[in-house]
């Protein structure tokens, strides 16, 4: 069996250049906040539903498109202050491409960051050849697009626009640097892998993600895993929420298909100190 590799935790000096606004609470849809826009180019809707939430905190208004048809007609209809391409797409080469004229001719630039499953130096020198400003491999965490996409848009513009750390879900509140998640007067901190684990199943908007999913979104395809490892992380980030399957609030077993994130919930905050608590492990239920 192979040892996979465990999802890299962004390096603390990723949000040294990043402002923080000091407004909670806000997102990108909201009236009064001005938003930028995103355009994303990737096959599978899983990867830009969490994209999508991730850059909610940098304000970003995401439109989504899975060829290069659905690529230009977001083109012709707005100019994205931000692309998010996928390296492996058949049609990356093809928008990168389009993406230039369009620069040119607006005299303006739109800067890009790669994703790619191929995390060798070819792949990464021939997408920056290609004219993309950043890469990152796949998985990423949310917090390390987040602070990539700011900066980049900001060497392009020469503007520094700032972050929303905190976006709320329902009562629950996400801190995005700090790893926490707030309900009422408790503070929950989590984490690299649970809060990428949060962050998948919140970005499904209630929608159930299998175990397979998940497996490939938070550790990658090319790893074998214990069989029980997306269980005991579930298992983990439910006893921090404080979260009984049984009951759930926040996250529910779909039986035969994996978990979903229950998108509205009143709660008046945690018990202090029970997120501390050691955990028993008494098993999900049979899937």
């Amino acid at each position: 069996m192979h040892a996979r590799a465990q999802l890299k935790e962004p390096r603390d000096s990723v949000w040294e250049d990043v402002s923080i606004a000091p407004e909670t609470g806000m997102n990108a849809s909201e009236p009064g906040i001005e938003a930028r826009r995103a355009l994303v180019l990737h096959g599978r809707r899983l990867v830009v539903d969490l994209i999508e939430l991730t850059l909610n905190h940098g304000l970003f208004i995401v439109s989504a498109a899975s060829t290069l048809a659905e690529a230009e007609a977001i083109l012709a209809a707005q100019r994205p202050h931000l692309a998010v391409i996928d390296m492996d797409h058949d049609d990356s080469i093809a928008l990168l491409s389009r993406l230039g004229a369009s620069n040119t001719i607006a005299r303006s630039v739109t800067p890009v960051i790669g994703l790619t499953r191929r995390g060798d130096l070819k792949m990464k020198l021939r997408a920056f050849d290609l004219g993309v400003d950043d890469i990152l491999t796949l998985p990423f965490s949310p917090e390390e697009l987040l602070a990539r996409s700011i900066v980049v848009s900001r060497r392009a513009t020469g503007t520094d626009r700032p972050i929303v750390p905190v976006i709320k879900l329902g009562e629950m509140e996400i801190d995005i640097l700090n790893r926490q998640v707030t309900a009422g007067d408790s503070v929950i901190h989590l984490s690299g892998i649970e809060q990428s684990l949060l962050y998948l199943l919140a970005s499904r908007g209630g929608r159930a993600v299998s175990r397979e999913e998940i497996l490939d979104a938070i550790w990658g395809t090319d790893f074998v895993a214990e069989s029980n490892i997306v269980d005991r992380h579930i298992r983990s980030l439910r006893v921090k929420l404080q979260n009984d399957y049984r009951h759930p609030r926040f996250i529910a077993t779909v039986p035969g298909r994996g978990y979903r994130f229950i998108p509205t919930f009143t709660n008046a905050g945690w018990d202090v100190g029970a997120a501390d608590a050691p955990e028993v492990d008494k098993g999900d239920p049979p899937t």
